[in-house]
């Protein structure tokens, strides 16, 4: 029987996850803080509805994300909406766990990477996830078991088809590569760091390498700088926003935001605006197409409470398109902060194009 197709792209750019020939939306729909916390009901399925109706093709969630409850009522908005599995990519986490007592209960155990996999996937009412992701380096458990614990999951119980990690330290990703090929077990494929125009060394600087040998995905969270980068806190904390709304969670960024350093920041969120409205658009799909444009980006997760915000978010796909080096030269000086690279010693590789040397 034919499968009727659900999906349209519009205009929406793709990418490949890394090495692998999986393909995600540049722009994605994450859950944390969100689903399951704050939103609830028909207001999940909602923005998950307007993101697939802006040719988002990928979601992102994890276990620890309002202990469970944002798998929940993302699992129950996709079995709703009954779009073809084969359609969406599906991404979860595991580490932290849901916030229950027993110590087995979290981190990245062979016993917990896969009981915890299997209690995401009942949350989620789904048969697997394209790919799952170790919330966090376990320094507790030996590096192999953590590999041989994902390669089980995919390759005896197929719950998913890749992994990944998450604010792993180059080291770790390079030791969990190398022992996937000494043992013929399944390396990781993407990392999901934050990234952001105030937040960009590790991933230009440190995560530089994984990129050039494994042509490493990134799946970036935070890229509006927990919302600084929209422009929203340019004359104080609004009621309602994230910054309102958990302040327990950023609490260090709130105080830094009085900060003099804080205060540079969003004067430099005010000249972007401008950059931003000559594009025909505003500050938020500036700094997400800012992002993007980066091609070591696979996917910006987008956070979002209202299916109004995701309409605009979407929105930087338009800006993307029209970004030319030119801007990004432009938005670079106006941010003043790209990362210091380590020297080369003249010693870096330069590509050489044979066949126009022979014209």
């Amino acid at each position: 029987m034919a499968v009727e197709s659900k999906y349209d792209p519009k205009d929406m750019v793709f990418r490949h996850l890394g090495p692998t020939g999986l393909k995600v939306s540049v722009f994605s729909l994450g859950g944390w803080l969100t689903y399951g916390g704050t939103q609830k009901g028909n207001i999940v399925k909602e923005c998950l509805q307007t993101a697939w109706d802006h040719g988002v093709n990928t979601f992102d969630t994890a276990e620890v994300y309002a202990n469970g409850q944002c798998e929940l009522e993302m699992g129950t908005a996709l079995k709703e909406l009954a779009w073809p599995r084969d359609e969406y990519v599906l991404i979860t986490k595991v580490f932290f766990g849901t916030g229950r007592k027993e110590p087995n209960t979290r981190g990245l155990s062979k016993k917990h990477v896969i009981e915890g996999l299997k209690s995401s996937l009942q949350r989620l009412q789904q048969p697997y996830v394209d790919a799952v992701f170790a919330h966090r380096p376990d320094y507790a458990t030996p590096m192999k078991e953590i590999v041989e614990g994902f390669t089980q999951a995919i390759r005896n119980l197929n719950m998913a088809y890749y992994w990944g990690t998450s604010e792993w330290s180059a080291v770790q990703i390079m030791e969990a590569t190398q022992i996937a090929d000494k043992y013929n077990l399944i390396a990781p494929i993407a990392e999901q760091p934050q990234y952001n125009a105030f937040h960009r060394e590790r991933f230009e600087v440190e995560y530089a390498p994984l990129f050039d040998q494994f042509k490493y995905g990134t799946t970036i969270w935070s890229p509006l700088a927990s919302g600084l980068l929209t422009g929203k806190y340019n004359d104080g904390i609004p009621e309602g926003s994230r910054f309102s709304n958990h302040k327990e969670v950023f609490d260090s960024t709130i105080k830094e935001l009085e900060s003099p350093e804080g205060k540079k920041k969003i004067e430099k969120v005010k000249k972007l605006t401008a950059i931003a409205e000559k594009l025909g658009g505003n500050t938020s799909q500036l700094a997400l197409a800012w992002a993007a444009k980066n091609e070591n980006v696979s996917t910006v997760i987008l956070g979002a409470t209202k299916p109004e915000q995701i309409k605009d978010n979407c929105g930087a796909v338009k800006i993307l398109a029209q970004l030319t080096p030119e801007h990004m030269e432009e938005i670079g000086k106006i941010l003043d902060n790209t990362p210091a690279k380590p020297p080369k010693f003249g010693r870096e590789r330069r590509i050489v194009n044979k066949r126009k040397s022979r014209l």
